[in-house]
């Protein structure tokens, strides 16, 4: 298996030993550079736990060849568009199981007509790690509730859906919502 741990750890600005202690457990610097050059055979335990340490996904460190990734022109900052020192690639987003869209059909909130919102599912013990995000929320008879959890009690989501005057929602008991992680927009 060909992996991009190596040129995902660069782009992320990381040392071998910064991804060695981020690991759960640590490992040493040592182990991660064997397994980055492929003198160590790369297990999905290993995958994961690198995968957690670099903030990425597991497929994302994994090189495939009928996967074509972009480019990286130049890096832009306050003072302007800048060269490269290394060369360095950005991995198109790709879809997971646990992954659901919104499609926005009219301006509202932050995001605009033609917008795609990529949100992932979560299950209730998780419902926390959303908090003060947008969030998609399953309703009865296949209606959805669509903005920000501002607040959790016992079972209970507070949601204020976007817009101006828009007013909180309190929804009992969903049995997973997705949490807005990228966002699609066309220019």
């Amino acid at each position: 298996m060909i992996t991009a741990i190596r040129e995902v750890r660069r782009a992320k600005g990381m040392t071998l030993d910064d991804v060695a202690r981020a690991c759960v457990p640590p490992t040493t610097a040592q182990t991660i550079g064997r397994l980055e050059t492929g003198t160590r055979t790369v297990s999905v335990g290993w995958l994961n736990r690198i995968a957690d340490a670099l903030g990425v996904r597991a497929a994302d460190l994994v090189t495939l060849p009928d996967r074509a990734d972009i480019a990286v022109a130049a890096m832009l900052d306050t003072s302007g568009a800048h060269g490269l020192k290394h060369p360095a690639t950005i991995v198109p987003p790709t879809a997971a199981p646990d992954h659901v869209a919104v499609s926005v059909q009219a301006g509202v909130g932050d995001y605009r007509a033609g917008d795609e919102i990529w949100c992932t599912r979560i299950a209730p013990d998780r419902f926390a790690s959303a908090l003060n995000r947008d969030v998609l929320v399953p309703r009865p008879a296949g209606r959805f509730l669509f903005g920000r959890l501002i607040g959790r009690e016992d079972h209970k989501l507070h949601v204020l859906p976007l817009g101006p005057g828009a007013r909180q929602h309190i929804v009992a008991d969903p049995a997973w919502i997705a949490m807005a992680a990228t966002l699609v927009r066309s220019l």
